[in-house]
């Protein structure tokens, strides 16, 4: 599947996407979670100099940056990792959001992406 494919069926929280799994199990996959940030980032790489952009995908970038800080930042979300994780995976979100509407990552282009 594609990247674009893959984030359709991640952004509509389809069976077995990271964000139904937050939303509906809540549970924080952290398999899932890279899967579908290194789609975005490759995304974001893809669609840096176009013009104009897909609103779903707009959407996408712009719920996930704002719904997943929110609904896991909750007290009782369970989150079993480090809590240094969740706030790179977080900042992850925020800087691929930024990059996917500006066209600009926030790195230099040698930046190394840490895995989460």
């Amino acid at each position: 599947m594609d990247d674009i494919a893959f984030l359709r069926r991640e952004f509509d929280a389809e069976e077995g996407s990271f964000l139904l799994q937050v939303r509906c199990d809540l549970h924080w996959d952290r398999e899932a979670f890279s899967r579908l940030e290194q789609a975005m980032r490759r995304v974001c790489a893809q669609q840096e100099d176009r013009g104009q952009l897909d609103r779903w995908l707009v959407e996408g970038y712009w719920y996930l940056a704002n719904f997943v800080p929110s609904f896991t930042g909750h007290p009782n979300f369970p989150r079993p990792e480090p809590p240094d994780y969740y706030e790179a995976a977080l900042e992850r979100l925020h800087d691929l959001q930024n990059w996917f509407v500006s066209g600009c990552s926030p790195y230099l282009p040698e930046h190394v992406w840490p895995d989460l």
